[in-house]
């Protein structure tokens, strides 16, 4: 026991000091938003990007490259079916957007989270909330899990998950909504007390990601739910969910 004591004194105190510190550091192969540095280089009938895109995410339309972040999955295809290599994808983590239109990009980043008033007195202070994997990979659910370590402390905002939806605000959910899981999703979503609210993480819940379209899916949670928060990624990294939830409860501002 005493051991173990000396051991915690000597590690410090571990947790990030964000967001009233610096973020912590991205790693080397962290992907961000694809953009392209130059599109009056393209060949006006190059749409190979577009093509190439697994999800659908890229839209070339007069000159301009336009990505939907809620659909791209940061595969860095596009970029490797560039002839002239002019994609390129920066360090931004601050994704989060409270309307699905906001995640197209460019737009001006970070994005302005909106917490709908009925649920403002609610979760400006804490916030309990129920995660539902709706047929999901688990990968944005591992991320999840990544915030409530000893460096990311979840905890310390207020924000913890819960067991039970009875003891919930609202619902935290990852994957596309699979058929077999439309009816435990509106089960727990009714069992929650209001006022509720929705956050939908990763590609797969916010469009459906590379199952979007598939009959066996309902492609995405808004198809079902009223969605308060979007956040983006496959899966999106610990950084950008925490960066969005602390938008939502309004400890971060624009």
């Amino acid at each position: 026991m005493l051991r173990s004591l000396l051991v915690r004194m000597k590690q410090g105190y571990r947790t990030f000091s964000y967001p009233h510190g610096p973020a912590p550091e991205l790693p080397d192969r962290y992907r961000g938003v694809p953009s392209c540095a130059d599109p009056g280089q393209c060949p006006p009938a190059c749409r190979l990007c577009e093509q190439a895109c697994p999800t659908h995410a890229i839209r070339i339309a007069d000159g301009a490259f336009n990505v939907d972040l809620g659909a791209c999955l940061f595969c860095a295809a596009c970029a490797g079916a560039c002839p002239k290599n002019l994609i390129r994808q920066d360090r931004e983590y601050r994704l989060s957007a409270s309307c699905r239109e906001d995640l197209w990009s460019p737009r001006p980043r970070p994005a302005a989270v909106v917490l709908n008033r009925r649920v403002y007195h609610v979760a400006r202070r804490s916030l309990r909330l129920r995660q539902v994997s709706a047929g999901g990979c688990n990968a944005c659910e591992a991320d999840t899990n990544v915030l409530s370590t000893l460096a990311w402390d979840l905890g310390r905002f207020g924000i913890q998950f819960v067991a039970s939806p009875r003891h919930a605000d609202g619902l935290l959910v990852t994957g596309p909504v699979t058929e077999n899981m439309k009816e435990a999703l509106l089960e727990t979503w009714n069992a929650v007390p209001g006022p509720r609210l929705v956050i939908a993480v990763g590609a797969c819940a916010v469009s459906g990601g590379v199952f979007s379209g598939h009959r066996e899916t309902a492609g995405g949670v808004s198809e079902m739910l009223p969605v308060d928060l979007y956040i983006p990624g496959c899966p999106p990294h610990p950084l950008t969910i925490l960066d969005g939830l602390l938008r939502l409860t309004g400890r971060i501002g624009k």
